[in-house]
């Protein structure tokens, strides 16, 4: 018997309509669908495509730790043991991700346990930072733009440092760094370019204005985009 195929399914930032035609039809097909849970019970990436997953379908919940106070390796080898099972039967198990697999998604830990041993396809997915920039209006690089994506979780300094080595950034795992975030931005003397969105292309999308966000506001879909330097000083664009 021929083992099945593992597939990485990026499913977008949450707009259904951001769905590729390839995820949908993997989505609709697949005999198993596999994706992560929160530990308060949340199934946020099944919830998004939730009328596409028939009751013939078999479903993996996997739940993980989004904490930093836990190791996650259990969880995931936990998860990918379930996947390895239906995948050592023949069957394909399709694992659904927020945004895309490959970029600070929690596919990438299931594809480096389960890649040596079965073929896996990753299905890119329109990420979060990019959805974000479409809808503030912010080009994120012209031309030779050095663009960074830059945790809050890091050091002060580290912060301090990355955004001033590019031209434009994304500032991304806010939580409870962000004060520490819009006091560097004061004193970099980005705080009027900085923009603040959270829950991008949802239905509950909220745009605030950096120096009115409240600590209470902050959600895990938030995010802080910089837009590139060049931008306003171009007037006119010259291919090269």
């Amino acid at each position: 018997m021929s083992v099945g195929k593992l597939y990485g399914v990026g499913i977008g930032p949450g707009d259904r309509e951001l769905l590729t035609l390839k995820a949908y039809r993997i989505l609709t097909t697949v005999p198993v669908i596999a994706y992560p849970t929160m530990e308060n019970g949340k199934v946020l990436a099944r919830a998004l495509v939730a009328d596409l997953i028939s009751p013939q379908q078999i479903e993996i919940p996997m739940p993980l730790p989004f904490s930093p106070e836990k190791s996650s390796l259990p969880y995931y080898q936990a998860a990918a043991s379930q996947i390895a099972s239906h995948l050592q039967q023949g069957r394909d198990v399709a694992v659904l991700c927020l945004g895309d697999p490959m970029f600070y998604g929690t596919f990438m830990y299931i594809y480096k346990l389960l890649a040596p041993r079965f073929p896996v396809e990753v299905v890119p997915g329109i990420s979060s930072i990019m959805a974000a920039a479409a809808l503030l209006g912010a080009p994120l690089s012209y031309r030779d733009d050095v663009f960074s994506v830059i945790p809050a979780t890091l050091q002060r300094e580290t912060i301090i440092d990355r955004l001033s080595r590019c031209d434009g950034a994304a500032i991304i795992k806010l939580g409870r760094h962000f004060p520490k975030v819009r006091e560097i931005l004061r004193e970099l003397g980005l705080i009027d370019r900085a923009l603040y969105i959270e829950r991008a292309t949802w239905v509950n999308q909220r745009v605030i204005p950096i120096e009115e966000v409240q600590l209470s506001d902050i959600t895990y879909w938030s995010l802080i985009l910089i837009p590139s330097n060049s931008y306003g000083k171009i007037s006119h664009c010259h291919p090269q």
